[in-house]
């Protein structure tokens, strides 16, 4: 498993304009080989957000970003005067992963 996280500080004012930005958006990952999930984190502190995918592998995050998928993703609009400064991009390899179980007991694995 593969995390990519995009960490984003949003001018005051805007978090409204920020998430309307990303709701209204259109992500184009369905059916793109490897992605698993993605969530748009609001922190605790002001104007903290974080774009968080999930991939099966590092190689297909970069596939991904490479594809048609990703251009199409990324030229819907800017966000400039909306953020306070470019996104901090954290990338992280998965060493232990815990799924849910059914009998409610988690079960971890060995990334």
């Amino acid at each position: 498993m593969f995390i990519a996280m995009n960490n984003f500080k949003v001018a005051a004012g805007k978090e409204e304009e920020f998430e309307r930005t990303w709701r209204e958006r259109q992500s184009y990952l369905d059916g793109v080989p490897g992605f698993v999930r993605f969530a748009l984190l609001r922190g605790e502190a002001a104007g903290e957000y974080i774009s968080h995918s999930t991939w099966e592998s590092r190689d297909a995050f970069l596939a991904w970003t490479k594809s048609e998928a990703f251009i199409a993703g990324h030229r819907q609009g800017s966000l400039m005067g909306v953020l306070e400064g470019p996104p901090v991009v954290k990338l992280y390899d998965a060493v232990i992963a815990q799924d849910a179980a059914a009998s409610g007991a988690g079960s971890a694995t060995r990334a």
